[in-house]
């Protein structure tokens, strides 16, 4: 019954991930900007406590680096069952910035070079395709910090952050 319920949950996420995909980006590409999370249990078990992050965000190496130490996650303990951190970890590899094709991974892994980040807020493009926001806008009641993607980015589970699609709570529409 559990495999039934996965198969179905994983179905839909591939229907909303076709829709995703059909959109143009804003320079009249198709496609998602990074490839989005088609995986239940990283969804239920990572997303049931913040923004499920695309795994295309980040290399293997600190999605690696990152499952191994779920004991302190960030001040938390995050820690799972071995095979449901193992599920996770191995899709997190197999869909990292320097294992897929993508705009936006490309874009990351450019900026991260060799180095293992285990934050995408600090990854030098993220830093960059952010840095005219002011801080008293990041500290809104609906945004909180960088880390939450989707209260500004309207898409972003679907993995479109176009420029077109940013709403930030207490400001509006943002353009460049």
């Amino acid at each position: 019954m559990k495999k039934l319920i996965v198969a179905i949950m994983s179905a839909g996420v591939m229907v909303l991930v076709g829709v995703a995909s059909a959109d143009d980006d804003e320079r009249g590409r198709r496609g998602p900007d990074v490839k989005p999370m088609t995986n239940p249990l990283y969804l239920s078990e990572c997303g049931s406590c913040h923004f499920a992050y695309q795994a295309g965000f980040l290399p293997a190496r600190s999605w690696q680096k990152l499952m191994g130490g779920l004991a302190d996650h960030f001040g938390d303990n995050a820690e799972l069952n071995e095979t449901d951190r193992e599920v996770i970890e191995t899709y997190l590899v197999a869909n990292a910035a320097d294992r897929v094709e993508g705009r936006r991974s490309n874009k990351f892994m450019r900026s991260i070079g060799d180095s293992t980040p285990l934050r995408i807020s600090e990854v030098r493009y993220f830093r960059h395709e952010h840095d005219e926001i002011p801080q008293r806008v990041i500290k809104h009641k609906n945004i909180g910090s960088f880390s939450n993607c989707i209260a500004c980015h309207t898409k972003a589970d679907l993995g479109s952050y176009a420029e077109r699609e940013i709403r930030i709570p207490g400001v509006g529409r943002w353009e460049d």
